[in-house]
């Protein structure tokens, strides 16, 4: 008997620093081998407060569905949404819940979104014609295809690096062309750029933004862009946040991918990239763009 009751002070010590309701549940399952009367002792806990909290978690959960739903949208997005994303997801799905419930249920549930960066630099002093920022930080635009923004970060992988170099659409925060390549060459900024010129037509009145990083000085880039109509835009030095668009996305990127995973090889990463951005502009919603992916954002804009 006293060997017996040593055992059950060992295993419900560490009970003591737990909330009530906690407790009356880790009571409630030990009651098959001891007594009431002892569990109670051990734990500090008045007999009218377990029979208050037992009672209690025999009433259904009026949020069990919902907590569900968290659950399922948390773990598809892996971990990337925090409660205002969630809360979003699922007032689309026509369940009215405000945010601060969702919040104290994810809370409840022990979910919290994982989350920032080194950007790559790649200004090395003026080496070609730098142009104006016409820009001005003037991100809001009510159309696609009028303002976009460009810019090349940089993952390391195991003592090798990739790079990437996107350009997103600042009406929606698509991605309209981007290049990974191993080497931060002129080469990966040209055929990146090619690929986005196929995605619009001649002399569309768009300004491209970019900071002053020698890619973006070069005659042939600006060359590129006059034909094509497109006005150029560049931050002042050293001033991001001139850029602040392309930097968040960069952001999210590595929050949500980059640094979630512990990467072995570039060609994985190239992979993971690749599916990313794809999730990105189809699936991960925007606040916003209340509560659209930037794809959708696009399609809900030529519908209406």
């Amino acid at each position: 008997m006293f060997k017996s009751r040593t055992r059950l002070a060992k295993k419900v010590t560490s009970l003591n620093s737990r909330r009530a309701k906690q407790k009356a549940k880790a009571i409630t399952e030990l009651r098959h081998k001891y007594d009431l009367d002892i569990l109670l002792h051990h734990t500090n806990m008045a007999r009218s407060s377990y029979y208050y909290h037992n009672k209690r978690s025999l009433v259904i959960d009026k949020y069990e569905v919902i907590k569900r739903l968290i659950n399922q949208i948390y773990h598809h997005h892996k971990g990337r949404y925090g409660y205002r994303r969630i809360t979003l997801e699922i007032n689309k799905k026509g369940i009215l819940v405000n945010h601060k419930t969702i919040l104290k249920l994810m809370r409840e549930l022990g979910l919290k979104s994982l989350i920032r960066i080194k950007r790559y630099k790649s200004y090395k002093g003026q080496v070609g014609q730098t142009a104006p920022n016409i820009l001005q930080r003037n991100f809001k635009v009510v159309k696609p295809n009028k303002k976009w923004a460009t810019d090349i970060t940089e993952f390391k992988v195991f003592g090798k690096k990739l790079y990437l170099s996107p350009i997103i659409d600042l009406f929606n925060g698509e991605i309209i062309s981007y290049e990974l390549s191993e080497r931060p060459n002129f080469k990966q900024v040209v055929t990146m750029l090619k690929k986005s010129f196929k995605k619009i037509p001649n002399q569309t009145n768009l300004i491209l933004h970019s900071d002053q990083g020698w890619q973006y000085q070069m005659k042939q880039y600006q060359r590129l862009l006059k034909e094509k109509g497109i006005t150029q835009s560049m931050s002042r030095k050293g001033n991001c946040l001139d850029n602040a668009v392309i930097e968040n996305f960069f952001g999210i990127l590595k929050s949500e991918l980059f640094y979630l995973n512990k990467y072995r090889s570039i060609t994985q990463l190239k992979k993971d990239i690749k599916e990313y951005i794809k999730y990105y502009n189809n699936e991960r919603i925007k606040p916003n763009l209340k509560g659209m992916s930037p794809i959708e954002g696009t399609v809900q804009y030529f519908v209406f």
